[in-house]
């Protein structure tokens, strides 16, 4: 089934730096409470929460990665963290999306690839409302080209534009994208490979409602089907051979980007939970105890676990984060080990609490059952954990083997 297109339309630059919102930091716990009185409504239903994408843009959340020399407040991973935390705790399907425009953003103040006037025209869409992005890469037969693999979406070209031949699946905020970035292949000989910038509304650009999934069901992940969908020729984020695809592999700062943002978003989750639990557990009185269920010590307990895990998983993502916004390499590269750890703490998290709620957790009037949906899906986001530990492990191994080798001193 074919869906109109909800995100906004394509607006023209005319003037000077855009004026972007401020983001608003100290409010969102207003923006949290917000986000979470829809969030059911839109889980049952697996309806797009446009409000409250105009909610995040109101606060100044959208644009908070945007660079200064682009008039934006030039926000760092830490600011990032805690905004998609927050979120995350609301509603983790606005946090998802959020989190790809914001990570688009502060790429390219990172390290600037757009073609200057496509990325004129978002910002000055992003001035006037949400403006959401993300990247289009997952295929049917490809899977993620972060496991390797040519896309078979194509590019051939037609005069001054290219046109955009594919399917991407799970693709995630799909109906309410501004911009679309679309990884694929041209039919040149050799051929090149790029991201390509497709604007919302494009001739030939159609979105298929197949997402049914048991986790962030507002989250819009549906199908694109691409037939001869025009762009540009100069609206493409680097072209190149198959051999040195670009952001294929992430560099070492884009994935600390997305390791850290994205366990942040689920950790919002965890603490959603754990909140919803220390209320339950006050309200809770049982005829034969005759008093809540928060009096009983190994509740109590149960809880400091709870609690606990999460404050570190908490800090490690926090630490971490603000030592990527220093400029350490390290850091950056142990922030997929740091995602294992914390999403198996906020997953562990919301299990125990469901664990000790019984049916009561697993009730649909209750929000519990979502935040245990929500937060399975933390496991499914590149880096995933297979790859992150045998990488690790690898390392381990070979400096344990140079340690072998090494002369050691008198």
């Amino acid at each position: 089934m074919a869906i109109e297109f909800i995100g906004g339309a394509t607006t023209r630059r005319t003037t000077g730096v855009p004026a972007l919102p401020a983001p608003d930091l100290a409010g969102l716990p207003a923006v949290t409470e917000a986000l979470a009185a829809r969030a059911a409504a839109h889980d049952r239903d697996a309806t797009f929460p446009t409000e409250g994408f105009a909610l995040v843009h109101r606060a100044g959340l959208l644009t908070a990665t945007v660079a200064a020399r682009h008039g934006g407040p030039g926000g760092g991973l830490g600011d990032t963290v805690r905004i998609l935390r927050a979120l995350g705790a609301g509603d983790p399907a606005v946090a998802l999306v959020t989190a790809m425009t914001l990570f688009t953003h502060a790429a390219e103040a990172r390290n600037p690839g757009w073609p200057p006037a496509a990325y004129a025209e978002l910002l000055d869409a992003s001035a006037a409302g949400p403006a959401l992005v993300n990247s289009l890469r997952v295929e049917p037969e490809l899977g993620s080209p972060v496991r390797g693999g040519l896309p078979a979406t194509t590019a051939r070209r037609d005069g001054d534009d290219w046109l955009l031949t594919g399917r991407k699946i799970y693709s995630t905020g799909a109906v309410g994208l501004s911009r679309m970035l679309v990884f694929a292949r041209t039919d040149e000989d050799p051929v090149r490979v790029g991201t390509f910038v497709v604007r919302a509304q494009s001739p030939g650009l159609t979105v298929e409602r197949t997402w049914d999934h048991v986790g962030l069901r507002a989250s819009g992940s549906d199908d694109v089907v691409l037939d001869s969908v025009p762009v540009p020729a100069g609206d493409v984020i680097g072209l190149a051979e198959p051999g040195d695809i670009p952001g294929a592999r992430p560099d070492p700062w884009t994935a600390a980007w997305n390791a850290l943002g994205l366990t942040a978003l689920y950790l919002g989750v965890a603490g959603a939970a754990r909140d919803w639990l220390t209320g339950f557990l006050h309200d809770r009185v049982p005829t034969a105890l005759g008093a809540p269920l928060a009096t009983l010590e190994r509740f109590r307990t149960a809880v400091g676990e709870i609690d606990a895990a999460l404050f570190g998983a908490d800090t490690l993502v926090e630490t971490l984060a603000a030592r990527v916004d220093d400029g350490d390499r390290e850091a950056a590269e142990r922030a997929g080990t740091v995602k294992v750890l914390a999403t198996r703490a906020a997953i562990g998290a919301v299990e125990q609490a469901v664990a000790l709620t019984g049916n009561h957790g697993l009730t649909r009037a209750n929000p519990l059952q979502r935040h245990y949906r929500d937060v399975l899906c933390a496991r499914v986001h590149t880096p995933q954990d297979d790859s992150v530990l045998a990488a690790t492990g690898r390392t381990a191994l070979a400096h344990a083997l140079d340690r072998r080798s090494t002369p050691k001193g008198d």
